[in-house]
């Protein structure tokens, strides 16, 4: 075979340090992060949130690892959140699951819609959820550590 083809889909979720509410300005770190990803070569389909959690969903290359890309995404936002506002910080860890071509646009509408969503629903309680519903295995007493 001549050519390597992939679609490797992922919706990435990661939260402020104990979920507190400190993205003030959303639209602005949405489109730091979509940099970062293109940066690396990445392409940041969908990005929302509110202001103590992030969503992404991404196309990566197959020559970077979703490790990195969460590394870098992370870093470097929190270095660039961290120049506006002293103490800013990224929960540790994340979760990242695979996502389906027919599933796209469905999840590009559930990312979009987050503010709405988080009026009827907590982040702990989404996030448990969507862990639940993937089935990733996952300890209670450590997912918020």
């Amino acid at each position: 075979m001549a050519d390597t083809y992939t679609k490797i889909l992922v919706h990435c979720i990661f939260s402020t340090k104990n979920r507190g509410p400190q993205i003030s300005e959303p639209s602005k770190l949405w489109s730091y992060l979509r940099g970062v990803a293109r940066n690396r070569k990445a392409d940041a389909l969908a990005i929302g949130g509110t202001a103590n959690h992030v969503h992404m969903l991404l196309a990566l290359p197959c020559s970077l690892t979703i490790a990195q890309l969460m590394r870098d995404l992370k870093a470097n936002s929190s270095r660039h959140l961290n120049e506006k506002q002293r103490g800013f910080a990224w929960q540790d860890g994340y979760a990242a699951i695979s996502v389906s071509p027919s599933q796209v646009e469905n999840l590009r509408s559930y990312i979009e819609m987050q503010e709405t969503h988080h009026s009827r629903r907590s982040f702990e309680s989404e996030y448990v959820a969507l862990l639940d519903k993937s089935g990733v295995p996952h300890s209670v007493e450590y997912t918020f550590g």
